[in-house]
C-alpha cells in the first residue's frame, strides 16, 4: 500500500529467537477478548485494521494451548513500516505515575482531581465540522469551547462536587494528566487506581517544547525527570507554564482485576508493562501485535540499551501520531518513570497482521 508496508521475514528480526513471547501472548489474549466481545475499535475507520471476521480465527486460536512463538509465525504475517513523513520512526515511553492523596481535602492535600463535568459532551460530526472542536459544551445551543485549564485549576468547577481525590502538588496532577492514568496511595490506607475519563477539548501544548524553545532546558538534556526538576525549582513560574497547556484531562476511579498490571488502555483492557504500546489508531487497529526494534534506557544512569519486543496495540494519545510512532507502556512508580522519561528514539517497526487482514488488505504474501 503505497510502498508503507513490506512483507518480512519474522525468522529476520533480531532478538525474535529469544524473546518471551508468551507475556505477548497473555497481552494479546486480553486484546482478543475485547475485539471478539465488544470489538468497539472496528467503529471507526482504521487503515489497517481489517474487519472483525478477519482477526476472528487468529483471536479464537490465541487461546489455544501450545507454544507463543509457533502460534505469531503460524498465524500472522509480518511487514516492515515505512514512515516517508518519519524515515527514522519515534518511539518513546510514558508510565503510570504514584504519588500521595486523599479521598478529604486538607492544608496539605489541596489539589482536585476531577471527574467529567456533565456539560463537557464529545460533538456530533456536523457540529465538529462547524466549530473545529471535537469536545466543547453548547452555550446557547451552539457548539462553544470548554474550560481552559487555567480556569478550571483557578476554580470554574468549584462547588460541582466533581472532585475524586486530592493531591499534593500541581505537578502531581499535571504529570497524571499527561500519561492518562494514575495510582494513589491514599492517607486513609489503600490504593486508588485513576483512569482517564475524558478531555476538555483544547489542543494539547508540550511544557518541555516550550522549555527549549526558551532555552531553560536543553534539548538533548530534555526528560520528564528534567521538567520535573525544573518545576520543582521554580514552582511559580511552572504553574504559569502549565496553564499554557490549556488541554485538560478528566478521570474516573476504577476497580481492576489484576492489581499486576497497568489502568485501562484505549481498548479498554489492561495494559502490561513492556508489552503494551500506545499507536496511532488511525492507522492500526487496536489489539495489533508490534515487533519495536529500538533504544531504551537501562534505568541506570542516561546509558541506552537496545529495546527488542514485540508488543500489543492497546492504547493512543493525542501525540502519537503517524505511521512509524509508538509510545511504550512501561508500568508504574519510579522505576518505570526512570526508563520512560528519557525515552525519545529512532528506531523500526514491524506490524504482525494476521493472514486474513493482510489478504482483506490486499497485501502481498
Amino acid at each position: 500500500m503505497d510502498g508503507q508496508l513490506t512483507l518480512w521475514n519474522l525468522a529476520d528480526l533480531e532478538g525474535w529467537d529469544g524473546h518471551d513471547h508468551e507475556t505477548s501472548r497473555d497481552a494479546f489474549r486480553l486484546s482478543c477478548r475485547e475485539m471478539l466481545e465488544e470489538g468497539s475499535g472496528f467503529t471507526r475507520l482504521v487503515r489497517f485494521g481489517g474487519s472483525p471476521s478477519s482477526w476472528h480465527s487468529a483471536c479464537l486460536s490465541a487461546f489455544e494451548a501450545g507454544p507463543a512463538r509457533g502460534y505469531f509465525e503460524r498465524m500472522f504475517r509480518a511487514y516492515r513500516v515505512h514512515d516517508a513523513e518519519r524515515p527514522a520512526g519515534l518511539f518513546t515511553g510514558y508510565y503510570e505515575p504514584e504519588v500521595d492523596g486523599s479521598r478529604s481535602r486538607s492544608n496539605e492535600f489541596h489539589v482536585p482531581i476531577y471527574r467529567r463535568p456533565p456539560d463537557l459532551i464529545a460533538f456530533r460530526a456536523e457540529d465538529r465540522t462547524r466549530s473545529g472542536l471535537a469536545y466543547g459544551r453548547l452555550t446557547a445551543g451552539a457548539p462553544a469551547p470548554y474550560l481552559t485549564r487555567r480556569e478550571i485549576e483557578e476554580g470554574a468547577l468549584h462547588g460541582q462536587e466533581l472532585e475524586i481525590v486530592w493531591l499534593r502538588d500541581w505537578a502531581d496532577a499535571f504529570f497524571i494528566q499527561i500519561q492518562g492514568s494514575g495510582r494513589v496511595r491514599l492517607a486513609e490506607g489503600g490504593t486508588m487506581r485513576l483512569s482517564y475519563a475524558a478531555k476538555s477539548g483544547h489542543a494539547y501544548t508540550g511544557i518541555g517544547g516550550l522549555l527549549v524553545e526558551r532555552g531553560l532546558i536543553s534539548e538533548k538534556a530534555m526528560s520528564m525527570q528534567v521538567i520535573r526538576a525544573w518545576m520543582t525549582s521554580n514552582p511559580e513560574d511552572a504553574r504559569a507554564l502549565m496553564w499554557e497547556n490549556r488541554s485538560f484531562v478528566f478521570f474516573r476511579e476504577i476497580d481492576l482485576a489484576d492489581p499486576e498490571r497497568g489502568a485501562l488502555g484505549a481498548q479498554h483492557v489492561q495494559l502490561t508493562p513492556r508489552h503494551s504500546l500506545a499507536v496511532d489508531r488511525s492507522y492500526w487497529m487496536l489489539g495489533t501485535p508490534v515487533w519495536l526494534d529500538t533504544l531504551a534506557s537501562s534505568g541506570v544512569d542516561d546509558a541506552m540499551t537496545p529495546f527488542q519486543q514485540l508488543l500489543i496495540a492497546q492504547d493512543t494519545g493525542s501525540a502519537i501520531t503517524g505511521l512509524a510512532r509508538g509510545d511504550v507502556y512501561w508500568g508504574f512508580g519510579d522505576q518505570a518513570a526512570q526508563i520512560a522519561g528519557p525515552m525519545k528514539s529512532s528506531g523500526t517497526m514491524t506490524v504482525l497482521l494476521p493472514h486474513a487482514v493482510a489478504d482483506e488488505l490486499g497485501l502481498p504474501k
